[in-house]
């Protein structure tokens, strides 16, 4: 790609200050910047940089003052990084434009495929699956049969959507995820084996949902594990059979969810946190890196930490007194012996006085 200071400061509507014939052909960190490239400047941190980089554009906010000469072209806009965030967007999206269906990808004569959608080596699509427009089907996916696909998703290299499962619109989901392998269902008998529980289910992703790489969301043993429109999941996430988690909530990496447990709206997970089966966790509720719920948390917007995990406030207090135990300790052994000390100096007294 190859644009000029001034076509991205149409595009970003923004005031340039310097050469607008500058020619850009990439992105950049401020402090990395070469020439042809384009960085930003957001954080005050890196306020130096802006003297020495050697960026040929630089998008600054329009209030910022510059108190010393700079080599680059600088963009003045409402946001630098909204700025950027938008110019990232728009250099994956190109990068991220392909179509057409592969030669060695197989599709099922049964299943139906959209407008413009990209099929890559060795992708599997099933039978009676259905594919909307503009999807992205990278090599090495599996789609089983009776998978919907809705307009405008992304799965990446290596992803698996077991049969019956569907994922809404605008849909990203990263290499190596699996979308609805079995749910840990056992049963134990009376001989001290187990006897597998069938797992029937499915699983169903809503709209505007990105699941990280490396991912597991298992199929409802009866009904639907449910990822509700606009939650982000992060890589290495374990999401156990018939869970739901909640619009717009987002969990670290890490993290697991027992089966049955239902996790509310705009909910924050932090990495490594664990939660048990058959719960239920209320909408806005905080869960620190690390926790271990242990029992359904009903109040919103409630944050916690710890394992068991408690408040998160309470938490803080109690972690704070650990730290102190030790001058607690030599403090409550000075105490004894002064008690002592006076113990033994009131039987003397007495003694005396008898």
């Amino acid at each position: 790609m190859q644009f000029t200071a001034q076509q991205i400061a149409n595009l970003l509507q923004g005031q340039l200050e310097g050469n607008p014939d500058a020619v850009i052909t990439k992105l950049a960190k401020i402090e990395e910047g070469e020439p042809g490239s384009i960085s930003f400047l957001a954080n005050p941190l890196y306020t130096p940089y802006l003297y020495t980089t050697k960026a040929s554009l630089v998008i600054i906010n329009k209030d910022f003052a510059v108190t010393a000469p700079v080599m680059a072209t600088l963009l003045r806009v409402e946001s630098a990084e909204n700025a950027f965030s938008k110019l990232l967007e728009m250099y994956n999206q190109v990068k991220l434009n392909k179509k057409g269906i592969s030669k060695l990808a197989f599709i099922s004569e049964s299943a139906s495929v959209g407008k413009d959608i990209y099929a890559g080596e060795f992708s599997f699509i099933g039978e009676n699956a259905k594919i909307g427009d503009n999807v992205k089907i990278y090599p090495q996916v599996f789609i089983g049969d009776n998978v919907k696909i809705g307009n405008n998703c992304v799965l990446h290299p290596g992803v698996k959507m077991y049969h019956g499962c569907t994922a809404g619109k605008n849909v990203t989901i990263h290499g190596g995820t699996v979308i609805g392998s079995d749910g840990f269902g056992f049963a134990p008998q009376s001989d001290g084996t187990y006897k597998k529980v069938p797992q029937i289910g499915n699983v169903v992703i809503e709209d505007n949902v990105e699941i990280g790489s490396n991912s597991t969301i298992d199929r409802a043993t009866i009904g639907s594990t449910v990822i509700h429109s606009g939650a982000k999941l992060d890589n290495l996430i374990q999401i156990a059979h018939n869970v739901e988690v909640g619009h717009h909530t987002v969990v670290a990496a890490q993290s697991g969810v027992s089966g049955s447990t239902k996790i509310g709206n705009n909910v924050m997970i932090g990495g490594q946190a664990g939660i048990v089966g058959h719960l239920v966790i209320a909408d806005g509720t905080k869960i620190n890196a690390q926790s271990g719920v242990s029992k359904s948390i009903k109040t919103p917007n409630t944050a916690v930490t710890g394992s068991p995990a408690y408040d998160y406030t309470s938490a803080l207090r109690s972690q704070a007194l650990t730290r102190n135990l030790p001058e607690l300790e030599k403090r409550v052994k000075d105490l004894e012996q002064i008690i002592q000390q006076l113990l033994a100096e009131k039987i003397i007294a007495e003694k005396i006085n008898t």
